[in-house]
């Protein structure tokens, strides 16, 4: 499975995407996406927007993993950081791709073995399930990496549990859908039959 995890900012909005499955990943491409803080926002955002749209097209990704936004103490932070995450969510949805949002610790639970490991830690254990001579650099790169990564492991087996989800409905629909087809046939055909005995 291709992930490409995106860990979102509008100043840098990292990228990066994995190939892998639950205990191996090996790495496809890590970036940033960059935008100038002197533009206006509605600039800013059609460049991240460009920038993502080039990222899957070129990686053909089957999902997409985005970093879930939480509360921090800077707003105008939240506020950029939410809009950076609703533009990735819009390319996935132009491209009919699954989305999936992971928050920060759980990311950090499923690289490290805990919730409250540092970027650098972070970057460090990337590293080594990649086996790369070094970090992912900026930490925004590392972190969408680690995204991607957190996704392919974890997300892999709850993506296939939805998918026989799926299928079973689907063919419980299928069979619902014959049953009831068949009703009106099996009532003509006891109707047409002749009855024996007499009343009492």
């Amino acid at each position: 499975m291709r992930v490409l995890g995106v860990d979102p900012g509008l100043t840098r909005c990292g990228v990066g995407a994995v190939e892998g499955r639950p205990g191996r990943a090996s790495l496809v491409d890590v970036g940033v996406i960059r935008t100038d803080a002197g533009e206006e926002i509605s600039r800013r955002l059609l460049t991240l927007e460009q920038g993502l749209e080039e990222w899957v097209g070129r990686i053909q990704p089957d999902v997409v993993a985005v970093e879930r936004v939480f509360a921090q103490h800077n707003v105008m932070t939240v506020i950029g950081t939410a809009q950076a995450a609703a533009i990735a969510l819009l390319v996935a949805a132009r491209h009919d791709l699954p989305v999936a949002t992971h928050t920060p610790s759980e990311v950090k639970a499923a690289i490290t073995g805990s919730g409250r490991a540092d970027k650098a830690q972070v970057g460090h254990m990337v590293m080594r399930i990649l086996k790369l001579d070094a970090p992912p650099s900026p930490a925004d790169a590392a972190d969408a990496v680690a995204l991607a990564i957190c996704h392919s492991w974890r997300g892999s087996a709850s993506d296939r549990i939805e998918e026989a989800k799926r299928r079973l409905d689907g063919a419980m629909s299928a069979r619902n859908a014959r049953s009831t087809s068949r009703i009106p046939a099996q009532e003509q055909d006891a109707r047409a039959r002749p009855r024996t005995g007499s009343r009492s």
